[in-house]
């Protein structure tokens, strides 16, 4: 039987290559006998001399593809960005990266085109298949060298523990301090807390029911349900994790704070705290953990968000020599990273800066920082006392949480400190009726305060699998309202997801923030004890961009997405354009009423100057009145 169709190209590459004579590629095309693929691979190359790749080569160009030596190939952080390594390792495709828009990938097997269209599929993106040995490709796929990120172990075999050490229809785990120190409970504590560190979690919240205990984590501001387990071995893994953070594992009743520094209970490299609450629910005690990522740095503030123009002016702020910078948000929204930003961009040897915060999550160099110890009575309020007396330049207190510490900041404020601290309202102009409500006076807060920024995180809508779209209608509206929007392209999430945002559609978060800096009619406004609304208003006439207007700039950028945006703030019930006529409307009466003040004054002066004038004469004429009764006399 003659050679196949594809099986003559290959010999004939073979022989264009200069490896074999055209007497023998016609010998080798002419042979009777049946030669599969393998079978003449091996004929070229043990009895013509050819080596692997150049057979590779003579391959690729038959079939009309690109060799590629995959031997020489190195996997990195990025490689499996776009597609899963599980699904390359199923399916024998070597990512080696992307070239303009399309996919770039090295098979070994040119023919079977079912693999080309799954990567396709999954990439969205059309692929470019390069050929490579099988033998490479797997290499370059199990390299140990290639850099992979930790991944979690998973929960099978401590939980498969867990029932063979404690037969749960039969055994009562009623003593906690037994439990606790059993194997099975501290791999399964352990592996919860790692699970969470590896998947970027911020939060694990430990929450029992009737029949079970849930386990969940928080990815990008969303939860995530990890792991049931039953309510026997929640008691045995609650007294597990008050062990590791020194509670008490008696006390049921009361909530308790504590703290875990992890590195003291694994050998893996992880150097993270965490900050534990417990609290008695109806059903046992449920747990929250903050994860505390001691091994992350601060971020630059252009990285955290910031729009140019709310850059500039918290730039300017935060290098003023004294004054009240507030920051303001719920918890998790990154009060705390913009704020170590800060300090990180204005730390110099020349300034003394001493921070007061329960807890500490970041230690930068430079910063003397004190943690709060409440059962001894050190608190934000004594801290903030005794750093009035070692000469600072800036003060940083963690949370203003009454009014002791309230008075106190604001008088260090205008004492000639600059100090930094976070509150925690819905919005910048809010901040000053919590403050009244502290009892702090209004004068003392419109003279101490420098700026207010609100702020939220939002999550990132996925760069590989975004899909782009024209919005009309109400979200058009929406765009429009906030900030002029016309038209363009915008962007929403694709709900199957992709490899890279493990298909959720997100990755990652990005801030946005809310400026509301002094000015003279905001001063005004706070002396007079204006309501929030119309405070927010007067802000919003000195160029504040609200959290919603700044969402929107996300949106337009590409950043995020419509329904991201509205999730995490509601569009602003004010009208900027009927906003903007009122103002300008009541800058034109005040003008008149300047103009009427300064007439009627310069109208005083006029009259006060002719009385002096008609005064002087009247002196004048009994003077001479006098020196001619003298000279008569």
């Amino acid at each position: 039987m003659p050679l196949a169709r594809i099986q003559v190209s290959i010999v004939t590459q073979v022989h264009k290559l200069g490896r074999i004579s055209k007497e023998t590629a016609d010998e080798i095309i002419g042979t009777p006998e049946e030669l599969s693929g393998d079978a003449l691979e091996k004929l070229l190359m043990s009895d013509h001399g050819l080596t692997e790749f150049q057979m590779l080569v003579a391959k690729s160009r038959a079939v009309g593809l690109t060799p590629f030596n995959a031997q020489k190939f190195t996997a990195d952080e990025r490689t499996y960005e776009k597609l899963d390594r599980d699904f390359c390792i199923e399916n024998q495709v070597l990512p080696i990266g992307l070239v303009g828009s399309n996919m770039v990938v090295a098979v070994s097997n040119p023919f079977d085109l079912s693999v080309i269209n799954r990567v396709q599929e999954t990439t969205r993106r059309k692929v470019v298949a390069l050929l490579a040995l099988e033998r490479d490709i797997k290499s370059g796929l199990t390299d140990p060298s290639s850099d992979q990120a930790p991944v979690a172990e998973g929960f099978g075999d401590v939980v498969e523990a867990l029932d063979m050490e404690f037969d749960i229809d039969e055994v009562d785990l009623d003593d906690d301090e037994d439990a606790e120190e059993s194997a099975p409970i501290i791999q399964l504590a352990n592996r919860i807390i790692e699970d969470a560190y590896y998947s970027g979690a911020s939060d694990i919240h430990i929450e029992p029911f009737e029949k079970d205990c849930r386990v969940r984590v928080r990815v990008d501001g969303v939860l995530t349900e990890k792991l049931n387990v039953p309510n026997k071995v929640a008691a045995a893994l609650l007294a597990r994790i008050k062990v590791m953070s020194n509670l008490d594992i008696a006390e049921k009743r009361l909530p308790q704070d504590g703290r875990i520094v992890f590195k003291q209970f694994t050998k893996k490299p992880i150097n993270i705290d965490l900050r534990v609450s417990t609290a008695p629910l109806n059903h046992g005690e449920g747990t929250v953990m903050r994860i505390l990522d001691k091994s992350k740095s601060t971020l630059p503030l252009p990285a955290l968000g910031f729009e140019p123009h709310n850059l500039e002016k918290y730039r300017e702020c935060i290098t003023r020599p004294y004054g009240m910078v507030l920051h303001c948000g719920p918890t998790g929204s990154g009060k705390s990273m913009t704020l170590y930003s800060a300090l990180n961009e204005i730390n110099d040897p020349g300034i003394c800066i001493r921070t007061a915060e329960d807890p500490i999550e970041y230690t930068l160099p430079g910063l003397c920082q004190m943690q709060m110890q409440r059962k001894i009575g050190l608190t934000f309020a004594s801290a903030l006392r005794a750093f009035l007396r070692q000469d600072p330049d800036i003060i940083l207190v963690g949370e203003i949480r009454d009014q002791e510490t309230a008075n106190i900041a604001v008088e260090a404020a205008l004492t000639g400190h600059m100090l930094f601290s976070t509150l925690h309202t819905n919005d910048a102009p809010g901040t000053i009726a919590r403050l009244t409500d502290m009892g702090v006076e209004s004068f003392m807060i419109s003279a101490s305060l420098v700026c207010v920024c609100a702020q939220r995180l939002m999550r990132r809508v996925c760069k590989s699998c975004r899909q782009p779209y024209e919005p009309e209608g109400r979200e058009l509206e929406i765009l429009r309202k906030a900030i002029k929007f016309e038209s363009g392209t915008i962007y929403r999430a694709n709900h199957t997801g992709c490899p890279s945002c493990d298909g959720k559609g997100y990755k990652g978060r990005v801030g946005i923030h809310e400026l509301m800096t002094s000015s003279e009619q905001l001063v005004e406004g706070i002396n007079k004890e204006l309501e929030t609304a119309e405070l927010k208003k007067i802000a919003m006439f000195n160029d504040m961009s609200t959290l919603h207007m700044d969402s929107m700039h996300k949106v337009k950028a590409g950043t995020t997405t419509m329904e991201e945006s509205i999730s995490t703030i509601p569009p602003d019930m004010e009208d900027l354009e009927a906003l903007a006529e009122e103002f300008a409307l009541q800058q034109e009466l005040q003008e008149r009423k300047d103009a009427e003040r300064k007439k009627e004054f310069e109208g005083i002066k006029e009259r006060k100057a002719e009385e002096e004038s008609d005064a002087e004469g009247t002196d004048d004429s009994e003077a001479t009145e006098t020196t001619e009764t003298v000279e008569t006399t």
